[in-house]
């Protein structure tokens, strides 16, 4: 099996910055596995209800998780500040696929780097729909090569 490297910042377009909390840490003293996935969802879904293209309580489509996946390069703990970078490596009609690194402060490589695909479905018949213009904006720009804080 070939061993993989950790992605480096450069490689995301947008950061934010999350911090950890006391309850992420397990028995084991760093932040559980579980938490990478919420951290994931955190800042994807900040950064589109920031650009206001996401209204999860009165908008008529929502996003619905349906892959996801994590790789973990170094331990992550409380009182950890995270530094989320996001990017776009795919977008369809309705689905795009983000990919997510984790970095521990101001660390050059990620500790955890994950990836998830959203479908945009009808919030009533939970249906696919496609993705509306100005979401779609914004999703292309973060498959751009510039680094900006959110």
């Amino acid at each position: 099996m070939v061993k993989l490297s950790p992605s480096a910042r450069e490689d995301y377009v947008v950061f934010s910055n999350i911090p950890t909390r006391w309850f992420d840490n397990d028995v084991y003293g760093h932040m559980n596995n579980t938490v990478h996935y919420q951290l994931f969802d955190t800042a994807v879904n900040g950064y589109l209800i920031e650009k206001n293209v996401l209204d999860f309580r009165h908008g008529s489509n929502m996003f619905l998780v349906v892959e996801t996946g994590c790789r973990y390069f170094s331990e992550l703990a409380f009182p950890d500040i995270i530094h989320a970078g996001i990017k776009v490596s795919k977008l369809g009609t309705s689905s795009v696929t983000y990919h997510i690194g984790l970095f521990k402060g101001d660390n050059l490589h990620a500790a955890a780097e994950g990836h998830f695909v959203h479908v945009n479905v009808d919030k009533k018949s939970r249906r696919p729909t496609n993705i509306g213009s100005g979401l779609r904006n914004c999703l292309t720009g973060l498959m751009t090569k510039k680094a900006e804080s959110f």
